[in-house]
């Protein structure tokens, strides 16, 4: 099974209208939110790839959790600040996201135009990739990257918090993985 190319067949699929997207973890979560005045398949193809993406270079977001990417297609570039703005405040609720900075919401909810749902991984793979054994690995080596990028390139609150987001991910998936190997926390 090869996984890029399950991704580059996926995406293919995915909008190129601009507006806002997000990038969904195994449990289908957002993860990340973002938005695109070029287009949405162009943005989020780059993240996926690596390829001058910030979020990926500063640690925030670990590809190898992504397998659904949601999109907002808007027609007008004047809602796109609003309608990111309000999608990052309502799942960062839920889900607290990776992305760097939490813009502050002000006024109200915009009009959602309806959401679009790529799935970029096949199920078969997304089940293999949930199991602790293997989330838990991966999950605890993206947290020492994270923290050594913070020590040595750069270290500011937002990183912070989002070593914070990682942390408790790490934290949900030894639990996950000690529930399934009969262990009980003492």
């Amino acid at each position: 099974m090869d996984i890029k190319k399950i991704r580059k067949d996926s995406l293919r699929g995915l909008t190129d209208e601009i507006g806002v997207y997000a990038l969904c973890d195994l449990d289908r979560n957002p993860i990340y939110i973002g938005q695109s005045k070029d287009g949405i398949r162009t943005r989020v193809n780059r993240h996926l790839t690596s390829a001058r993406s910030d979020v990926i270079a500063n640690r925030q977001l670990d590809i190898w959790e992504i397998c659904e990417v949601w999109a907002w297609p808007v027609e007008d570039k004047e809602l796109i600040d609003e309608l990111e703005t309000h999608l990052i405040n309502h799942y960062n609720t839920t889900s607290p996201l990776v992305n760097g900075k939490l813009p502050a919401q002000t006024g109200a909810a915009p009009g959602i135009p309806e959401k679009q749902i790529v799935a970029i991984m096949s199920e078969e793979e997304r089940a293999l990739r949930l199991d602790p054994s293997r989330r838990l690995p991966r999950q605890l080596e993206h947290l020492t990257n994270l923290f050594s990028h913070i020590l040595e390139v750069k270290n500011n609150p937002e990183q912070r918090r989002m070593l914070r987001v990682h942390f408790n991910r790490t934290e949900q998936y030894y639990k996950k993985f000690m529930e399934d190997s009969g262990e009980t926390e003492s």
